[in-house]
C-alpha cells in the first residue's frame, strides 16, 4: 500500500477552533504484523519529528521495492494541542495547560479495563487469543465517551495502537544521551532496537507508576499471561520509549541518522524484508529504572556542572556547585551536589538556573536507590 495521508479533526475545547492530528499508513494492509510509531507526545520534545521526516521517504522507497513486510501506522505529530501552547513566546509542550496533566501520564489501564472480561472466552489457540484479547481492547475504546480535546485526541490515538505489535513512542530529554525506557517483557525483544539506537542505558520497569503511554501495551499483554497462566497468550505488544538526546538537538545529520537506524532496526528484525547497510556496537546492558538516581537540588541556585554527559561518577562525588542566589552567602557561596550512587551520568538540566527540588541530572547505576519505589519517573 503507497503512503496513505489521513487527517482527524479534533474540536478544540473553545468554540470556533479544532486541532488536526496528521497520520501516515504504509506497507501491506493484509501484513501479520503493525507497526505504530508517533512522536511528540510532549510537543516540545521534538527529534523524534525530523527522524520520522527523513524515515517516511525510506518506507515509501522500501514499499515501491517490495520489501515491506508489516503495516506501519506513523504519527509525526502527535500532539496538536501541546504544539499549540505557547506562554510569552515560551513553548509549554509537555503538560496541558487547561488540567495540568503530562501528555505521557495517566493513559488508561488496559488490564483494569478488560482484565475481567474475557477469562472465559480464551481457548488453547494462541492467535485467536490475540485476535479476542484485541477486539475486546477496541469494543472498549469503542464504548468511550470522550468530551474534552484531551481526551477526543487519547481517543483516536489509542484506537490506532491498540492492535500494533510493536509501539515506539519517540521523546528526548532535556541535555542527554540517546537511552530507552521499556518494560522487561518488551525488553527481552528489542535488544536489536537498543543496538540500532546506540543506546546508552535501558531503563526498565513493570510499572514505573506513571501510566505512560508506553507501558499501557505490554502492560496489559504481560498481566493477562500472569493472570491465565493456563492459555497460550503470545506476548504481542512490544514497547518503548525512545529518548532522542535533548530538546536542541533537532538537525538534519542527527534526525537522517536516528531515521537509518530505525530502519536497520526494522530490517534486522524482517518488517523490511532487505539486509541492513552494517552491524550496530552492541548496547548497554539494561538496568532497572529503580536503580537510576534523580539528583534534585535542596534549595534554588544556579547550576554549575563538575561532569559532563557520559562521565561515569561514584557514590558521594559532587557533580556540581549550586550558587547562591540569595541570603548572606548570595553570589558568593557555592553548595556541592553529591551523587547519592555509583554510575553513569546521561541526562542533564540545560537551563541552569534551579528552583529547589529541580532535577539536574540522571544517573544510571546498576543497583537500586534507596527510597526508588513506586513512581519511578521524573515528574
Amino acid at each position: 500500500m503507497p503512503l496513505e495521508r489521513t487527517t482527524h479533526a479534533i474540536p478544540a475545547d473553545a468554540p470556533g477552533t479544532s486541532h488536526e492530528l496528521t497520520l501516515f499508513r504504509i506497507g501491506p494492509a493484509d501484513a501479520a504484523i503493525k507497526v505504530f510509531i508517533q512522536a511528540a507526545l510532549h510537543a516540545d520534545e521534538q527529534p523524534g519529528i525530523l527522524a520520522i521526516h527523513h524515515l517516511l521517504p525510506m518506507l515509501e522507497a522500501a514499499d515501491t521495492r517490495g520489501e515491506l513486510a508489516a503495516r506501519f501506522v506513523i504519527m509525526p505529530m502527535v500532539n496538536p494541542i501541546g504544539m499549540n501552547q505557547f506562554v510569552l513566546e515560551g513553548h509549554a509542550g509537555r503538560y496541558h495547560t487547561r488540567s495540568g496533566t503530562n501528555f505521557n501520564r495517566g493513559w488508561p489501564d488496559l488490564f483494569e479495563a478488560i482484565g475481567d472480561t474475557i477469562g472465559d472466552r480464551l481457548t488453547d489457540d494462541p492467535g485467536g487469543n490475540v485476535a479476542i484479547i484485541r477486539a475486546a481492547v477496541r469494543d472498549w475504546i469503542d464504548a468511550q465517551h470522550p468530551m474534552t480535546a484531551l481526551q477526543r485526541l487519547r481517543h483516536v490515538v489509542m484506537g490506532e495502537a491498540h492492535d500494533a505489535d510493536y509501539v515506539l513512542d519517540l521523546h528526548c530529554d532535556d541535555e542527554a544521551l540517546p537511552h530507552l525506557f521499556l518494560t522487561p517483557d518488551s525488553m527481552a525483544e528489542l535488544g536489536d532496537l537498543a543496538d540500532w539506537m546506540g543506546s546508552a542505558a535501558q531503563l526498565i520497569a513493570e510499572d514505573s507508576g506513571g501510566g505512560s503511554f508506553d507501558e499501557v501495551w505490554p502492560s496489559l499483554w504481560t498481566r493477562l499471561r500472569k493472570a491465565h497462566p493456563d492459555r497460550p497468550i503470545p506476548f504481542s505488544a512490544r514497547a518503548a520509549t525512545l529518548e532522542y538526546r535533548g530538546r536542541h538537538d533537532v538537525d538534519d545529520a542527527l534526525g537522517r541518522a536516528d531515521a537509518e537506524n530505525l530502519f536497520g532496526f526494522f530490517q534486522t528484525t524482517g518488517l523490511v524484508a532487505s539486509d541492513p547497510a552494517r552491524t550496530p556496537d552492541p548496547a548497554a546492558a539494561p538496568t532497572p529504572l529503580s536503580a537510576t538516581e534523580v539528583v534534585r537540588t535542596q534549595g534554588p541556585g544556579l547550576v554549575a556542572y563538575r561532569v559532563g554527559l557520559g562521565e561515569n561518577v561514584a557514590k558521594g562525588q559532587p557533580i556540581a556547585d549550586l550558587i547562591a542566589l540569595d541570603g548572606t552567602g548570595a553570589f558568593r557561596d557555592r553548595t556541592p551536589v553529591l551523587a547519592g550512587t555509583s554510575g553513569r551520568v546521561i541526562s542533564r538540566r540545560m537551563r541552569k538556573f534551579a528552583p529547589a527540588g529541580a532535577s539536574i541530572a540522571k544517573i544510571v547505576g546498576t543497583e537500586p536507590v534507596a527510597g526508588r519505589t513506586g513512581y519511578l519517573l521524573e515528574d
